[in-house]
């Protein structure tokens, strides 16, 4: 079995750096309850949060396939309501066996690149703590150097934005959230040289419109542990195919929080998923051209106030 061990290694300084900044860290941390799903919650005014993400993800049905996304990101509470963010965003790739015209024009394997940047800011209209129900909304820029999926080169400039809910149950002993949110995308891809014979391979612009729903519920069920359960649909069109993909991923997660750091692992298989698919694709029940059987991440958080 192939594993990226480039990657993870590389991976491991920042680990250890972020480990060793928790001794500093004197104030309540902000917890990321869950991997995906996002909570209604700001950082409070003046606070300073740093998270490192890393998410593998594998399995397209045929070949090898595995990619590794490392996203550090940092949290500024500008009031109570609004906090913004910056992120730095590096990503990984190993696929061979398997070509899929349009998509992946070959075998590639390399470790950890700059993928891009992005800024969001999030603002809260409703606190879940004092107004019996949050809600919030979050708007990110974006912009990407690498395709996540292929691993080639490709520009894009997207906007997202999305609407956030969340409730507490049980003196916040049960904690609901959802998410729904749409993100537009400008992307161009770069030449390839040396391409199959009649291998489709755009590089003309072309726009992409992503929407999403989520959801997850996360129970505490001894002193700073939880557990959650939290599942996501997502489906996307573009200029010439219309719909191209949906999917839905649900899973599990465990958080384990103190009042200076924080840490989730999370847990998603791709359940269902249609729009276009590759030939000879034998999972016919999932869309495994830009999306993986299954995804894995951590999160890691500390705050600095």
């Amino acid at each position: 079995m192939r594993l990226v061990a480039n990657p993870i290694r590389s991976c491991l300084p920042w680990i250890a750096a972020l480990l060793g900044m928790v001794a500093a860290a004197t104030a309540t941390a902000d917890e990321n309850l869950f991997g995906y799903v996002k909570g209604a919650e700001t950082l409070p005014e003046g606070s300073r949060e740093l998270y490192q993400w890393l998410t593998w993800r594998t399995g397209k049905g045929a070949g090898h396939y595995q990619a590794l996304d490392a996203r550090t990101e940092f949290e500024y509470g500008v009031t109570d309501r609004l906090s913004v963010s910056a992120d730095l965003k590096l990503q990984s790739i190993d696929s061979a066996g398997l070509v899929i015209d349009g998509y992946l024009p070959g075998d590639v394997d390399y470790g950890l690149r700059l993928q891009g940047v992005e800024g969001s800011v999030k603002y809260n209209f409703l606190s879940p703590a004092r107004d019996d129900f949050g809600l919030s909304t979050y708007v990110s820029l974006v912009y990407g150097r690498l395709d996540p999926h292929s691993g080639q080169d490709k520009d894009t400039y997207s906007v997202e934005a999305q609407l956030l809910a969340q409730k507490y149950f049980l003196e916040g002993q049960l904690v609901w959230v959802a998410n729904v949110g749409t993100e537009m995308t400008h992307a161009t891809r770069a030449p390839i040289p040396n391409l199959p014979p009649g291998f489709d391979w755009t590089t003309d612009p072309e726009i992409e419109w992503e929407w999403s729903l989520g959801t997850g519920a996360s129970y505490r069920f001894v002193p700073n542990w939880y557990v959650a359960l939290e599942a996501f649909y997502q489906t996307e069109f573009e200029t010439v195919v219309g719909q191209e993909r949906w999917s839905v991923f649900a899973g599990p997660s465990v958080h384990y929080g103190t009042r200076r750091w924080w840490a989730t692992l999370t847990w998603v298989p791709q359940i269902a998923g249609g729009g276009e698919q590759y030939a000879g694709q034998t999972e016919t029940d999932l869309h495994l051209i830009e999306k993986t059987e299954q995804e894995f991440r951590f999160k890691f958080g500390v705050n600095f106030d």
